[in-house]
């Protein structure tokens, strides 16, 4: 009896003591912060550019029709991580006659429609932007470098449609490229297609995305 109650009193001191020398699980290590987003005006290839702005200074650039990305509107991604998001204005291009307006034969409903694809042609999403013109107060500014009334060409953008698009990790460069333009006037209507055609007018590109955190330094081996 007394043997038994000895080696119960070894088990209750010795397990204790075997709990205390147990070492704790090894932590984890805290993941690294990513890096905070970034808004940048990014580098863009504009092949058909319209001009600048004669009170808003403005950048406009042509969005022509055509089914090879390589020929479109450019826009360079940064390296990123998760999905970047670019942004621009949308407009409709408008051939201005001030003789039209004064005769109130001016009226015309433009929709046009572009894509964002990557460069080997893959869409990855469409704008749209509707808008009618009436009077001259519908333009959103006269280009300047032409040969109307202060050095102004004749097109100029109407309409605006803030746009903005996801642009998946690992893309490194977008094209804008023209779908279809479809014109209604008092005289009739027609859509339009044709590679090489002006199709709409973008302004302020803009692109938010957080940038790629720095690669993790090798684990140095022990000798």
């Amino acid at each position: 009896m007394r043997r038994l109650i000895a080696i119960a009193l070894v088990a209750v001191v010795v397990t204790p003591l075997a709990a205390q020398t147990r070492k704790p699980p090894a932590r984890k290590p805290a993941p690294a912060p990513l890096p905070a987003p970034k808004t940048i005006a990014p580098d863009v290839t504009c092949p058909t550019p319209l001009g600048v702005g004669v009170k808003t200074q403005i950048t406009f650039c042509e969005v022509m029709a055509g089914r090879d990305p390589s020929g479109g509107v450019l826009v360079q991604i940064p390296p990123h991580k998760g999905p970047a998001t670019l942004t621009f204005d949308l407009h409709n291009l408008h051939l201005y006659s001030e003789e039209q307006v004064k005769a109130h034969r001016a009226y015309v409903k433009y929709t046009a429609t572009i894509g964002v694809l990557t460069m080997d042609n893959t869409l990855i999403s469409r704008a749209v932007v509707q808008s009618e013109f009436r009077v001259a107060a519908d333009l959103i500014d006269r280009v300047g470098g032409g040969a109307g009334p202060g050095g102004t060409k004749a097109v100029a953008p109407t309409g605006s449609e803030p746009i903005s698009i996801a642009i998946p990790e690992g893309e490194e460069r977008v094209s804008l490229l023209g779908e279809k333009l479809a014109v209604e006037r008092q005289d009739g209507s027609a859509t339009y297609t044709q590679p090489g055609r002006p199709i709409a007018v973008i302004s302020n590109v803009m692109l938010e995305y957080r940038p790629m955190p720095p690669p993790k330094a090798p684990v140095k081996k022990k000798k």
